[in-house]
């Protein structure tokens, strides 16, 4: 799955040859950019939830004398009374407003149908057993078990609908990392889309139905002790992107027992930690700390060191470090 088209574009040009947008495009020079790649034999599937996406697409590949893979993004998210429960992604949040689109797309002699995707983002990317906010907790796995079961049923009857109007599709994407135990559940689900889980950040700390092991950690280095148990660090504070709450900033993983500053966090040039445990802690000796999600991490470094026991054993460019910054 990729995030924008010059990402895209940037993995087709080195050997992916399966793809899924996860977001549409809608810059026309984007979408030609990845036509030879496509007519070379490459796959990939764009996303669309409204008219304007399937015209855009339709027309650029009629003109390019090309037929284009979509996928439509269902909405996901529940609404109650006073509170919408998810994300503002798709427009399609009904049997009528995908049979819209559908006719639409009847229209479309350049686009294929290759299936649906549905990101149930508030059980995917929220926790629910929290020991520090145990009443919390309790409301979120309520709203979740009954947030389950509507997009599951929301999900099956767009497949049935699709299918009822004559679409074959094979590519039914549903989840997140911190959803996969219920999406799999789906017998209509063909795929489950991970991308934190793999790194395991502490967003993903507190969750019922699974616990996973911490598998990426960065470090900062102390410069500074202002007193005797306060040791302060260069640099260190990368906040996960979202809501601006508790929950999207580091916490420290090594060593135990270390705690930040609640007056100042981890910042962007100063990171205070205290400390008083049985670990002789030195000027120059590293501090490490845990992000709260994934993705922005690999945008703060050039490289990920790869550890096996005690030892490093490879070492991997992100993105940043191959020079890329995609928008």
């Amino acid at each position: 799955m990729c995030f924008t088209a010059d990402e895209a574009l940037f993995l087709l040009e080195n050997d992916f040859d399966d793809l899924l947008m996860g977001y549409p495009v809608v810059d026309k020079g984007q979408i030609e950019s990845l036509i030879p790649h496509l007519k070379a034999g490459k796959e990939l599937v764009f996303m669309v939830d409204l008219v304007e996406h399937l015209q855009l697409l339709d027309s650029i590949g009629q003109s390019s004398e090309f037929t284009f893979d979509v996928c439509i993004d269902i909405d996901m998210s529940s609404t109650y009374p006073g509170l919408h429960f998810g994300v503002r992604r798709s427009s399609i949040r009904n049997e009528a407003s995908l049979q819209l689109l559908l006719n639409a797309l009847n229209g479309c002699p350049a686009l294929k149908l290759r299936g649906i995707m549905g990101y149930e983002a508030q059980v995917a990317g929220l926790g629910d057993a929290n020991p520090n906010q145990k009443l919390k907790s309790r409301v979120i796995q309520y709203l979740k078990k009954r947030s389950v079961n509507e997009f599951s049923e929301r999900r099956k009857k767009a497949v049935d609908l699709i299918r009822k109007n004559g679409f074959e599709i094979d590519l039914v994407n549903g989840g997140g990392t911190g959803s996969i135990e219920s999406t799999i559940e789906e017998p209509w689900v063909s795929e489950v889309t991970a991308g934190s889980g793999f790194y395991a950040p502490h967003l993903f700390d507190y969750y019922i139905r699974f616990r996973h092991l911490p598998a990426a950690a960065y470090a900062v280095q102390i410069v500074r002790r202002p007193s005797k148990n306060i040791y302060t660090c260069l640099g260190g504070g990368y906040i996960a992107s979202g809501g601006i709450e508790a929950e999207k900033a580091p916490i420290i993983y090594l060593p135990e027992k270390a705690r930040l500053d609640k007056n100042e966090g981890a910042g962007e040039v100063q990171t205070p930690v205290f400390y008083d445990g049985n670990i002789n802690l030195n000027i120059g000796d590293p501090i490490f700390l845990r992000h709260s999600k994934a993705g922005e991490l690999c945008e703060r470094f050039n490289e990920l060191y790869l550890i096996s026991g005690n030892e490093i054993v490879d070492v991997v460019p992100t993105y940043r470090g191959e020079g890329k910054c995609f928008l």
